[in-house]
């Protein structure tokens, strides 16, 4: 009787490792699984909103007066630094519109604009600072001249 015992305790504890072995692994799966895969093509989206390409909308969209002060990129993000009168800038509504044509130079360009709906009737002079997904502007090669018609000024985005 000792020794069924014995036996059925090695079994026991067995079974308890091999299914102890098995749920760790289920767990790490799941682990890997949920991750997300921060691919090349925008998904990663840490910028504060995406750029829209669109020939009407390049064309149609809102553009009340704004001033561009600077421009930067940092990995696929493009910072804007602009300012316009209103009475918080809370209410305004700001796209970063590309026109859908590629220029066709060395380096290809793409023209944008930053369109922007104000309706606030203050006369206080408001800068903020909104970075833009850029990745969906990428043409073959590894760099676009990004021209952005609000401020005369280019650039370069290479990735």
């Amino acid at each position: 009787m000792t020794q069924l015992f014995r036996n059925y305790c090695i079994y026991r504890k067995t079974n308890y490792i091999n299914v102890k072995k098995t749920l760790i692994l289920i767990l790490i799966g799941i682990a890997f699984s949920s991750c997300s895969n921060d691919d090349d093509n925008g998904k990663q989206n840490n910028c504060d909103f995406e750029t829209i390409i669109s020939a009407q909308q390049y064309a149609n969209a809102p553009n009340d007066q704004l001033e561009i002060n600077s421009l930067a990129i940092n990995d696929y993000c493009l910072k804007i630094n602009f300012s316009s009168e209103g009475c918080s800038g809370d209410t305004w509504e700001l796209k970063l519109i590309d026109s859908e044509e590629i220029l066709e130079s060395n380096p290809p360009q793409r023209n944008l604009r930053l369109s922007l709906k104000n309706e606030e009737l203050c006369e206080a002079y408001i800068t903020k600072e909104l970075t833009f997904d850029i990745s969906n502007l990428k043409v073959d090669g590894n760099r676009v001249q990004l021209n952005i018609i609000n401020l005369d000024e280019i650039i370069l985005y290479e990735y």
